[in-house]
């Protein structure tokens, strides 16, 4: 079987800048000096994920889960090694990547949607249905400013899941909303599963890895410290947080 998800030696560096000028003096030493240093994010990680995996990543924040899925989802290159999803992805990396404030939620629902790379006559065919999962029919001509947090989410994740992917790549966005929508994406995700999607997410919350995983990849400095069962990766990782004290 050919993975959905693909990841082999993948480094990713980010160069950070030292510039703190008080004045010329210090400036002109800096000519003479290293201004930046190599960090390190992602040190030859390598995994696969295949179709109707739901693999959760977790892990301290700094450890390189977001840009993983960055990586994955085309918004950032990698240094060294490879990152690939295979057929159609649907990524929810930021609740306001893709929207416009000024624009109204129909307005947003038709660009999102050619984002993803749905074709105008399948969002009109979609549109009803996204409206209705995300319970926005009172507000859809509203400007998106006017939209909470939450209503922004729902709408992204109403467009997300009706683009039918093959892969999903989710950061942090199931642990937003009331319980009634978190109980209506899991289902969705539950239908997503049984219909052979990859679904790769990020997540603080161990209550939603256990119950929505089939498998964890726990990261630590940018390696990979476990990957396996989703008890016993959490419980492992649950363990080094308490050991140092809520380090990780």
């Amino acid at each position: 079987m050919i993975p959905s998800i693909e990841v082999a030696d993948l480094w990713k560096r980010f160069r950070l800048y030292h510039e703190n000028y008080g004045t010329l003096k210090s400036a002109l030493l800096q000519l003479w000096r290293n201004r930046s240093e190599d960090l390190w994010v992602l040190q030859g990680i390598s995994f696969q994920v295949f179709p109707g995996e739901t693999v959760a990543v977790i892990g301290p924040n700094g450890t390189g889960k977001s840009t993983l899925l960055g990586l994955l989802g085309r918004v950032l290159r990698p240094t060294r090694g490879t990152a690939v999803a295979r057929g159609r992805v649907s990524t929810l990396l930021d609740l306001g990547a893709g929207f416009h404030p000024d624009l109204t939620g129909t307005e947003n629902l038709y660009l999102n949607g050619c984002i993803l790379g749905m074709s105008r006559r399948e969002v009109d065919r979609k549109r009803e249905s996204i409206i209705a999962f995300a319970e926005l029919e009172k507000f859809i001509d509203v400007p998106l400013r006017n939209y909470s947090s939450g209503m922004a989410m729902r709408l992204g994740f109403g467009i997300a899941i009706h683009y039918e992917p093959q892969v999903m790549l989710v950061d942090e966005v199931l642990t937003v909303g009331d319980d009634h929508f978190q109980a209506k994406c899991y289902r969705q995700i539950e239908a997503l599963q049984r219909g052979g999607c990859a679904i790769l997410f990020v997540s603080h919350d161990m209550a939603v890895v256990r119950r929505v995983a089939t498998r964890v990849i726990w990261l630590r400095d940018g390696r990979i410290a476990g990957d396996g069962h989703p008890d016993q990766v959490v419980d492992a990782y649950l363990g080094a947080v308490a050991a140092v004290g809520g380090g990780g």
